[in-house]
């Protein structure tokens, strides 16, 4: 399978920064890499006019977050029929800023998993655990509980990203071991053809030993997808088949 380079803009980005994947295009000579998949996650306001503007260019879109449900009174969210409608092939779910800021649940984050696979998308199902769990020897646990609880039923394509909770925009990184051991454990519990990304301060000057670790298929970028340099020299350091 194909590494998985997703780029997560979360709420930063308006019409302007279209000129960053100009600029990503014309680092890559006009379209992205067959041998590996980039994926762009911008806000909603943004995704309909990035995917029919820069689709044939090889790259995919996708959303932030989903709800469950398909239509209904919900003022303010975005189901998955909404977003692959605007040209998303992925969604994120359960990204530790939605369980900590918006308090879900393991359960909410498989339903939304659910909805995604109903739509035609491919969730991105994200685990992690907190520096006090890790630093009480509960990260395997923890992150065990969240995979049972979070995945969808529907055995079809979807995609894990581990991303430690304190590691995410601090600087912080795990370990290489650390990496290492925690996408073995996910990957015993997981079939073997999904993909399992990194995910928490990847940038250029670590991205090719992160992605060189075994049963690391890519990475979800945060604060470094937003500017073309950066992330192309991510996604440059990916492996293509994995």
């Amino acid at each position: 399978m194909k590494s998985l380079i997703a780029g997560n803009w979360k709420m930063n980005g308006l019409s302007a920064a279209s000129a960053e994947i100009k600029a990503l295009i014309t680092k890559f000579a006009g379209s992205a890499p067959d041998d590996r998949d980039v994926l762009i996650c911008p806000p909603a306001t943004l995704l309909m006019a990035f995917a029919s503007s820069f689709s044939d260019e090889g790259f995919e879109f996708g959303g932030q977050d989903c709800h469950a449900n398909a239509s209904g009174a919900h003022t303010g969210d975005i189901s998955a029929e909404m977003l692959a409608d605007a040209g998303a092939a992925y969604v994120i779910v359960g990204h530790s800023e939605r369980r900590a800021d918006h308090a879900e649940t393991d359960a909410q984050v498989k339903a939304k998993a659910d909805a995604a696979l109903n739509a035609g998308l491919s969730p991105i199902v994200c685990v992690g655990e907190t520096r006090e769990e890790r630093e009480a020897g509960k990260a395997l646990d923890v992150v065990a509980a969240q995979l049972d609880g979070s995945l969808p039923q529907t055995p079809s394509a979807f995609v894990i990203a581990y991303e430690p909770v304190w590691a995410i925009g601090t600087g912080l990184t795990p370990t290489i071991d650390d990496i290492a051991e925690m996408h073995a454990h996910i990957r015993n519990k997981t079939r073997a053809d999904i993909r399992v990304l990194y995910g928490g301060s990847v940038k250029p000057a670590n991205a090719q030993e992160i992605l060189a670790v075994k049963d690391v298929n890519g990475a979800l970028v945060g604060g470094a997808s937003l500017k073309a340099d950066d992330f192309y020299g991510i996604i440059s350091a990916a492996p293509g088949d994995v």
